[in-house]
């Protein structure tokens, strides 16, 4: 799922990341990697934390409600705060960044995961997000219909 996400984080960040004069262009490769991992634990973080329910909404929506799930608002911010503590980034464009990426990286990957046609994102990546296959992964899996 990390080389789905990647590719995602790529086709998103053109103005965020690559145009973006405040991000050196040989920090552009390190900055997607980390918007791309930041965006999978702030994932696994809001699985965890209670917030399985919104992302299920937003799974089962085909991404179509991200711009305003708490899902999103965490983990946008999980990439704020990585960028600005592992790449020394502004706070400024840490902010920028996420709020141009996060949400369509995460409005794709949703969609990705809603597609049955689509094996890119499927059922058990979700379902590590929530911990595994018991507990909120296996009721997540539940939900998705075991895809």
């Amino acid at each position: 799922m990390f080389e789905t996400l990647m590719n995602l984080v790529r086709e998103q960040s053109g103005g965020a990341i690559v145009n973006n004069p405040a991000i050196p262009n040989e920090q552009n490769d390190n900055t997607m990697q980390t918007v791309a991992s930041s965006i999978l634990s702030g994932l696994g973080q809001q699985a965890q934390g209670g917030g399985l329910g919104s992302l299920l909404g937003m799974v089962t929506g085909g991404g179509g409600n991200v711009q305003s799930s708490p899902v999103t608002q965490g983990v946008q911010q999980h990439v704020e705060q990585n960028l600005m503590e592992k790449l020394g980034i502004s706070p400024q464009v840490a902010m920028s960044v996420a709020g141009a990426v996060v949400p369509m990286v995460l409005s794709r990957l949703m969609h990705k995961a809603a597609d049955p046609n689509d094996s890119s994102v499927d059922n058990n990546s979700l379902m590590g997000l929530a911990g595994g296959g018991g507990g909120l992964g296996g009721m997540l899996g539940g939900l998705l219909g075991g895809r």
